[in-house]
């Protein structure tokens, strides 16, 4: 999963700009469009994008990584 576009995803299907999302977790635009380019990103950051969105990347992230296995 490449996180940055997810977070966009996310982003826009919540009806959400880039300039309120960098409202939200107190950086400038320029951050966020940044971000949108990252396959990866610190956790600090990640949990402030979750929560503004309410949406849980580490839960997706996690799902994504750890598939659970049938039995």
């Amino acid at each position: 999963m490449h996180i940055g576009e997810r977070i966009r995803e996310v982003m826009h299907q919540r009806h959400r700009s880039a300039i309120w999302l960098a409202s939200e977790i107190s950086c400038e635009r320029t951050n966020v469009y940044n971000i949108f380019s990252r396959a990866d990103i610190n956790t600090g950051v990640l949990r402030k994008i979750s929560i503004a969105l309410e949406y849980d990347f580490f839960k997706e992230l996690s799902e994504t990584s750890f598939p659970k296995k049938k039995k």
